[in-house]
């Protein structure tokens, strides 16, 4: 080999190992940085050092997610802060993920890269976390604020009539479709952060139609035109003349239900004043009992029987109870059970 050769192989030796170690010490000015074309979730850290990385992550990725939710029913609506999710991602972590991502291939990659000015392109994932529990508690009280029970048809009766009162369908949140549709708009920047809630019907158990057959049999009784009606699936079906309670000694207003029956009873007499020598005694069926052929109880020793003074009858003149002509009172037994209702008024 000639001297010439030998100094330029020398040269092209010498030149290289430049190269190599301005390939070096470029590269360890380049160790702390991303490289570029290296993403996380999406936003673009190439060329950016850990600390410039983790800053735009947090104002790109988490910034824009730290919206408030909003739900809306019926004109109203309900409000959870972005505070109050508790976003999280682990950013360090993905920082350092972009780190490493930069720093495969080896230095002769790496080099090469430098060189023709390449890039890595790797997307970094960067998981973002939020509070479910805080998902769950605003969805449970949205519910309490729009669910609604059913309301069940009733009467609503006075002393000579019967009024039905109409059912009413309640509503329910559908709170399982609420929730994922709050969860998907927590991690996207650009959903609708309004949410229209929605909701399905509750139906009664008892219907307006239904409500009648609730009430096979139903008593009123008008006090002040001594009347007691009575109703079948809340349409009239009878009409007695009957005696009520005399001044001080009033047959009790409101709402009762027949609690007891009994065929020819026995006189339980009240341990009341007026009842004289006889209080607390009892008189068995017989000429000194006046409780005759029938008896149905309502209320605290107040019930309604029969009576062989029908002179009292269309007037107030018993001691609480309701009196009936004997055929009447018959007659009734028969088209009540126990639990009928009877409203008096």
């Amino acid at each position: 080999m000639g001297r010439k050769a030998q100094i330029a192989i020398a040269s092209v030796a010498a030149v290289l190992l430049v190269l190599i170690g301005v390939g070096y010490a470029y590269d360890s000015t380049q160790k702390d940085k991303i490289a570029d074309g290296v993403t996380i979730a999406g936003v673009d850290v190439g060329g950016m050092d850990e600390a410039e990385a983790r800053r735009a992550v947090q104002r790109q990725l988490l910034g824009p997610l730290r919206h408030s939710l909003r739900v809306g029913y019926a004109g109203d609506s309900w409000e959870i802060s972005g505070k109050s999710l508790k976003l999280h991602a682990d950013v360090d972590a993905a920082v350092e993920d972009a780190l490493a991502e930069s720093r495969e291939g080896g230095l002769p990659g790496r080099l090469v890269r430098y060189v023709t000015g390449g890039n890595v392109n790797e997307q970094v994932p960067a998981d973002v976390t939020y509070s479910k529990a805080a998902i769950n508690r605003f969805v449970r009280q949205v519910a309490g604020e729009v669910n609604r029970e059913p309301q069940d048809a009733t009467v609503d009766p006075t002393g000579d009539s019967l009024n039905v009162v109409p059912a009413e369908n309640g509503r329910k949140l559908r709170d399982n479709l609420l929730t994922r549709q709050l969860r998907a708009a927590v991690l996207n920047a650009n959903a609708d952060h309004t949410i229209a809630a929605r909701t399905h019907y509750a139906e009664p158990e008892v219907t307006t139609k239904e409500v009648a057959s609730a009430y096979p049999a139903y008593l009123t009784l008008d006090r002040g035109t001594f009347t007691l009606r009575l109703w079948k699936n809340l349409k009239l079906a009878k009409t007695y003349t009957v005696a009520v309670g005399q001044e001080g000694l009033e047959t009790p207003a409101g709402l009762y239900h027949i609690q007891e029956k009994e065929e020819n009873p026995s006189w339980h007499v009240p341990d009341s004043a007026w009842a004289g020598d006889l209080a607390g005694q009892v008189i068995p069926p017989g000429p000194a009992d006046p409780i005759k052929a029938r008896w149905m109880g309502i209320f605290e020793g107040a019930g309604i029987h029969g009576t062989e003074e029908t002179s009292s009858l269309g007037s107030a003149a018993s001691h609480g109870c309701v009196r009936m002509a004997i055929p009447d009172v018959e007659e009734l037994y028969d088209q009540v059970e126990v639990g009928t209702p009877i409203y008096i008024g």
